[in-house]
């Protein structure tokens, strides 16, 4: 990449600048290397050329505009739209000892004022501000003071109309290269289609900038797309499968969103609702809560995911279709911020296609924008629902919306690729059917009529109209109303059935209907059901090599420190970093430094308590730091999969540890571990070959007396009778029959 020829007496030699970047990214995050576009991406606003950064949620856009500034030691401003993103990355960065500060109509007077004498005096590097706030008077005379030479405007595809989030606000930043034509412009974006790239760059008239777009898909998240049916109980069973753990909820309408939280604390899930009805100091306060983990899951309106900045995120669920792909990605971004396995789940109904045309066309006309806002906004509404409706690779397809090719054939992380979207092997016969009984009723009703019909229901508006008699009536009997429901719906967002517009929209066929009905074209349909959940690659990938137990101590001691320092949780230390020392099993500060994401700050702030927790469990479990390099555990993944399937195919054969260890030439602890992990995965009806029956059951007893992560008072209590492998192989069976009795119980509910 060619840099811009500016003259910056502050810019650090270009010989000299990646081993300052190095250092600094060193001595602020912990992380020893960065990722490709994000080297691509600093060295661009180091030089001061403008650019354009796009990089999915999780990809690490922020660092590409962190870093410049403290490198080149200078002051540079970032827009940020959400009051509530600024305070989170600001609190973020001086934990890590970065100085940084943040300007916004949130804050009273004094403070304000306070800060702006901070920032004058140049004692920041980063100043977040909105883009109302930049462009008054007084704020331009600071930037104009402080010789800003670089601008970062982060969700830059708000000043896009084509964008899915056109904010008007934000297209007087255009005057920002009249107003300042020496300082280089950085866009940064994590969804923008080919036209809003394009768009951001005209609208922010971006000089020769450089385009970084970085991939789109997110190996880490598992997609799935569900047919809604009864919503709160679905929404409850992904919460349970993801228990004590963070998750997002999001739903259309605010009421929707106070609904649902109040059933799941019925149901003891630590929810609340979030929504731009509340007033901000309850909005914050609920922001706090699940910051700090006081709250598991928030159930909020769209605007909510913008402005949370923890990376932790396991869950995040749609209890109705998103507007956008461009939403989509965003919104389900949130999850798995950390690099580690996270669930995405879109409980979709055609009705909300219908409820979002409505609120769109209302929208646009109450703000009297121009007509182009709303075809482009019905534009992006059908590729959203031909998503929902796809029997393909949600990876694959989200890619290519994106403009970039999917390398592989399959994802291992969506429904289709996990073989849980199934199609129905009587697709054609089904629609035939449906489309023969809104014949027969005349075209003048609609679905849940129609649903009625098929389904045979004794009502006096059957017998009133004759259709208890039609051919059609109860041919589907099998299926109850809202299987129907999505069963015709599948055949409208397909285009092969019509649903009229107004208040009481009714079923009509089209010629697409006739060649159904005359057997010419064959249909898709996908069962109106939900099949079961698999695990996939990611989930399993994700927890290689960590010590479960281990984990949660180390997350309640997150929790404790956090309280102790009046800090959001994820701010101590990710779920990511806790994963990897609860992997190596660091038990000295000089340890510690091994992991990524302990930068020098947190080793010394934090390092001490978490070093002592970890060689406070070793001592108790008689285990010690494991001094295989990381590289293992997170490269090669393929290779360590085929020789996993090697040794779990040994041990389904009833091979003891020694055995397997012997033919493998992996050493015995190794294979030890991996026995846990297959009793884990493979849930087998018993252990017998590993531990006798009368050893199980008293280590069963005894357990019923000590917490399960503690294995050292097992061993006592049993006065060594049984190996600590013994006990957390047992242990771990246990888990692991309980889980497959709650799942049963959850089927049978």
């Amino acid at each position: 990449m060619e840099a811009a020829n500016h003259n910056s007496s502050t810019a650090p030699a270009a010989s000299t600048a990646p081993a300052r970047v190095a250092d600094i990214v060193r001595k602020f995050w912990g992380f020893d290397s960065l990722r490709p576009m994000q080297e691509q991406a600093i060295h661009a606003g180091l030089s001061q050329r403008d650019s354009l950064v796009v990089l999915p949620t999780g990809g690490g856009k922020s660092l590409c505009y962190q870093v410049p500034p403290v490198v080149a030691d200078r002051t540079d401003v970032v827009v940020s739209p959400l009051i509530a993103l600024m305070k989170d990355q600001v609190d973020g960065l001086r934990e890590c000892g970065y100085p940084a500060a943040a300007l916004h109509s949130g804050l009273p007077p004094r403070t304000a004022a306070e800060i702006e004498r901070h920032i004058a005096s140049g004692a920041a590097r980063l100043v977040f501000v909105s883009p109302e706030r930049l462009l008054t008077p007084g704020f331009m005379t600071l930037v104009r003071r402080l010789n800003v030479r670089a601008f970062a405007i982060d969700e830059a595809h708000c000043i896009s109309h084509w964008g899915h989030d056109f904010r008007p606000e934000y297209r007087r930043l255009a005057t920002l290269k009249e107003a300042f034509p020496q300082a280089s412009i950085h866009a940064f974006t994590a969804t923008a289609t080919q036209r809003v790239r394009d768009d951001i760059v005209a609208q922010l008239r971006l000089h020769d900038p450089a385009v970084l777009v970085g991939t789109f898909d997110r190996p880490n998240l598992v997609y799935r797309v569900v047919p809604r049916s009864n919503v709160r109980r679905q929404v409850l069973d992904v919460i349970r499968r993801h228990e004590n753990q963070a998750a997002i909820v999001y739903c259309i309408s605010r009421r929707e969103t106070e609904s649902m939280a109040a059933y799941l604390q019925l149901k003891d899930i630590r929810a609340e609702f979030y929504h731009a009805g509340m007033t901000p100091d309850a909005r914050r306060r609920t922001q706090d809560a699940f910051s700090a983990e006081a709250l598991d899951v928030v159930v909020a309106t769209v605007a909510f995911g913008m402005g949370i900045d923890r990376s932790d995120v396991r869950c995040v669920i749609h209890a109705g279709m998103p507007k956008s792909i461009e939403h989509y990605q965003q919104e389900a971004g949130r999850a798995g911020r950390d690099g580690l396995a996270a669930e995405c789940v879109l409980l979709y109904s055609p009705e909300d296609v219908f409820k979002w045309r409505s609120l769109m066309s209302r929208s646009v006309g109450e703000a009297n924008l121009p007509a182009q806002v709303l075809s482009a906004a019905f534009e992006l509404l059908d590729h959203m629902q031909r998503f929902c409706n796809s029997l393909r690779c949600r990876h694959r397809m989200l890619a290519e919306y994106f403009g970039q090719t999917y390398p592989r054939d399959d994802c291992g992380a969506c429904d289709f690729c996990l073989h849980e979207q199934q199609e129905m092997h009587d697709g054609t016969i089904t629609a035939q059917k449906i489309l023969s009984c809104v014949y027969r009723v005349g075209q003048r009703f609609g679905a849940s009529h129609v649903a009625d019909v098929l389904r045979g229901a004794d009502t006096e508006r059957m017998r009133r109209f004759g259709h208890d008699k039609l051919t059609t009536y109860g041919l589907m009997k099998t299926h109850d109303s809202r299987e129907l429901m999505s069963l015709i719906y599948q055949l409208v967002d397909s285009g092969l059935l019509e649903r009229t517009t107004g208040d009481m929209p009714v079923l009509k066929l089209n010629d697409a209907s006739w060649t159904v009905l005359r057997g010419e074209r064959p249909v898709r349909l996908r069962p109106p059901k939900a099949a079961a959940v698999r695990t996939s690659r990611s989930e399993t990938e994700s927890w290689e090599g960590v010590d479960r137990g281990l984990f949660d101590r180390l997350r309640e001691l997150r929790r404790t420190v956090a309280r102790q320092q009046d800090i959001p949780a994820y701010l101590v230390f990710s779920d990511a970093t806790l994963r990897d020392m609860a992997r190596l099993r660091p038990c000295t500060l000089q340890q510690l430094g091994r992991v990524p994401g302990v930068g020098r700050r947190k080793r010394l702030e934090f390092g001490r308590k978490f070093a002592k927790c970890i060689a406070d469990y070793c001592r108790e479990n008689d285990i010690g730091p494991n001094d295989e390099p990381l590289e293992e555990t997170h490269v090669r993944r393929t290779s360590r999969e085929e020789r996993r399937a090697v040794v779990f195919e040994m041990f389904a054969q009833g091979r003891t540890v020694e055995e397997v260890a012997q033919a493998t030439g992996r050493a015995r602890s190794t294979m030890s571990r991996w026995l846990s992990e297959y009793i884990e995965r493979t849930q087998p009806p018993h252990i017998d070959a590993w531990v006798s029956r009368e050893k199980y059951h008293k280590i069963e007893q005894a357990a019923r007396y000590y917490p399960q992560d503690r294995l050292a008072p097992i061993f006592v209590h049993l006065k060594g009778a049984a190996t600590y492998d013994e006990i957390r192989w047992v242990l771990t069976h246990l888990h692991s029959r309980r889980q497959a009795e709650a799942a049963t119980r959850l089927r049978q509910e």
